[in-house]
């Protein structure tokens, strides 16, 4: 179990800032001296061709996998960032890692996501951009209509090391007392 009981998961469509706040999660809690551990999800499923719809399964096994060999060491926070829509896929998720989730979800409007995501992508990953382009306007309804997160922050004028302050206040791992939002 991770030291806190629950598994800290920032949800959000593309181009919100999961991973850049991810890493400065981590930076937190490592410079308050709290055990941690990562993960983003898109690196747990990233192999073609798929073994199931999304490399789901394969996904779900991998974060099982290393989140075993992360609390082998002891107790810590995991913190994960990546994109739940659906109660089936939270579930799958907290199975993986053997304990609850406690979302946050990160947003920000359209023309700032369409600018993050072209400054991520060089020209010759066209498509990789093109498909993202395409796809975070219906993952932003999505993750509206499910409605899955306790905490959600609008990343549009806030750098990810401020979205990780209020994270980890919201949680009170960085001091005593949780934020209202």
């Amino acid at each position: 179990m991770p030291q806190s009981g629950y598994t800290i998961f920032l949800n959000g469509g593309y181009g919100v800032g999961k991973s850049s706040t991810l890493e400065h999660v981590g930076d937190l809690l490592a410079n308050a001296g709290r055990p941690f551990s990562l993960m983003d999800v898109d690196w747990f499923h990233r192999s073609w061709p798929p073994a199931d719809q999304d490399n789901a399964l394969i996904e779900a096994n991998n974060i099982a996998a290393v989140w075993k060999s992360y609390r082998s060491v002891g107790p810590r926070q995991l913190v994960m960032c990546g994109v739940i829509s659906t109660a089936a896929d939270r579930e799958r998720y907290e199975a993986a890692v053997e304990s609850p989730l406690r979302m946050v979800r990160l947003t920000a409007n359209a023309d700032i996501t369409r600018k993050r995501l072209r400054g991520r992508y060089s020209p010759s990953q066209r498509s990789a951009l093109e498909w993202h382009l395409e796809r975070c306007d219906e993952i932003a309804a999505r993750l509206d209509a499910a409605d899955l997160d306790e905490l959600v922050i609008d990343t549009g004028n806030l750098g990810p090391h401020e979205v990780a302050e209020r994270t980890l206040r919201h949680f009170g791992l960085l001091d005593n007392s949780p934020t209202t939002n």
